[in-house]
């Protein structure tokens, strides 16, 4: 076992370690978060290709609303588990309740940061990083949810010929 010179250079092996712990929780977290926004993304692709090839060749006003809100359901439960997801490692790490790591994430998630619930000096860095994941994810979700309703609309019914 090493033995330390000073309390100064103990200190910084415990700075080195923890700097790293963070660096490293924040890679894993944000592989998880991309990797569960693009199954759920492709599986919504899947499912939306699959309900327009079954008969919404020409959709009526109600089916295209319904799919609609449904695709929006869809984007807000996979939001949600990504939410999930970061609440569970700030629960483990950082929050002695679910109820305190789901308002951080959540607040951190949206970029809303009320500033009420802070992270450990240790690990503040995180509440950053899952608000730019946030606004990435939300970006991702919203334009293919925009490029799903534009292909609905140009799939609409055929101009009538004269």
């Amino acid at each position: 076992m090493k033995q330390w010179k000073s309390a100064a250079e103990s200190e910084e092996f415990l700075e080195a370690m923890t700097s790293f712990s963070e660096v490293g929780t924040t890679v894993l977290l944000v592989t998880l978060t991309l990797g569960l926004q693009c199954a759920g993304l492709g599986a919504l692709i899947h499912w939306t290709r699959r309900a327009v090839d079954s008969g919404l060749s020409k959709p009526a006003p109600f089916r295209s609303a319904l799919l609609v809100m449904k695709l929006s359901t869809a984007v807000i439960v996979l939001h949600g588990a990504l939410i999930l997801l970061w609440a569970g490692c700030y629960r483990w790490l950082c929050f002695p309740s679910w109820e305190s790591a789901m308002y951080f994430s959540a607040s951190s998630y949206a970029t809303v940061g009320y500033g009420d619930a802070v992270l450990p000096v240790s690990w503040r860095m995180l509440g950053p990083v899952e608000s730019i994941i946030g606004v990435l994810m939300c970006g991702i979700s919203v334009s293919l949810v925009f490029a799903l309703i534009t292909r609905l609309v140009g799939r609409g019914p055929e101009p009538s010929s004269r």
